[in-house]
């Protein structure tokens, strides 16, 4: 997904050199699921719904969406439940081909590129091409190849998993999943989940840099209130999982709510719109500089309207 920190230049080159030394765990695609797997995944998220009913009734986002981080042994986690107002079949029409993923995942604005395609062993794949600031030239970009897997897909569950083996700079074992089931005609239960693992190395830099350079940049867990009543957001590594989760939840709201057939840029404004209703977290560009720089990438690349 997008680059987990954003370094200067300088840092950027001690942080490669020490990537040169960094272990790389490799992420295996898994078998396909079976129909009882499917079934009791189903439950389990229906479960996961019943149990988080009251939060989703309270969520400060204005809609039923519940975001969770966690610091991993390994790296970083950041998982987001929501009920949206889509249906099942809706959904799974919209997100089972890698081609439609490669169109959700450049509405992120430091996602310049993506190609999909099939690795050497027949298996499909989409390779993100990600900057680590907006405003770097698509050649400045870092690869991400992902394995991409629909796990289920039945009249009431769907499962998506992507999985890259290594990232830039000492990072490894992205793994992006979704899962979604059924509530009723209309409304569906989806889980989002996006970890990455980075080794000590990264780990401290990025906590140094955060601490510094990225001291103003904050997640959405409220960890309490300031001398003036304002409430006091999480920083550090899980405030910075929790923003990259965010906008690739909301990448997939925006595609989704577009509906069928929409163009790129309606797909790009409803995007924009829904990241700057949480502009503490979330701000980084104007809308026009966004829309022109999108524009450019799709005319580049030949991208479709």
């Amino acid at each position: 997904m997008s680059s987990p920190f954003f370094l200067p230049a300088s840092w950027v080159r001690i942080l490669a050199g020490a990537a040169l030394f960094a272990v790389s765990a490799h992420a295996a695609a898994l078998p396909s699921d079976s129909g009882g797997g499917s079934a009791s995944a189903a439950d389990a998220l229906r479960a996961a719904h019943q149990r988080m009913s009251g939060k989703l009734g309270r969520s400060s986002f204005g809609r039923p969406i519940q975001l969770d981080s966690q610091e991993t042994p390994s790296g970083l986690q950041g998982d987001i439940h929501a009920v949206v107002d889509h249906s099942l079949p809706a959904i799974s029409a919209a997100l089972k081909q890698s081609s439609q993923w490669c169109e959700l995942l450049t509405l992120h604005v430091n996602n310049r590129r993506c190609r999909a395609g099939t690795t050497p062993q027949g298996q499909d794949m989409l390779t993100l091409f990600v900057v680590r600031r907006y405003d770097k030239p698509v050649e400045q970009a870092f690869e991400l190849p992902f394995v991409y897997r629909v796990a289920s897909a039945t009249p009431e569950y769907l499962s998506v998993e992507m999985n890259a083996a290594s990232g830039p700079l000492g990072t490894s074992n992205y793994r992006v999943t979704l899962e979604a089931v059924a509530l009723d005609e209309r409304r569906s239960f989806l889980h989002f989940s996006y970890s990455y693992d980075h080794n000590m190395m990264v780990r401290m830099a990025t906590q140094a840099y955060l601490a510094t350079f990225g001291r103003n940049k904050v997640g959405f867990t409220v960890e309490g209130k300031g001398a003036d009543g304002q409430p006091e957001y999480i920083r550090g590594l899980r405030g910075l999982v929790e923003r990259n989760a965010m906008r690739y939840f909301l990448t997939l709201d925006a595609y989704l709510s577009s509906g069928a057939g929409a163009s790129a840029e309606r797909r790009e404004r409803a995007w924009f719109a829904a990241a700057e209703r949480y502009p503490r977290q979330l701000h980084e560009i104007d809308l026009e500089t966004y829309l022109a720089i999108k524009r450019e990438d799709r005319q580049r690349d030949g991208a479709g309207r």
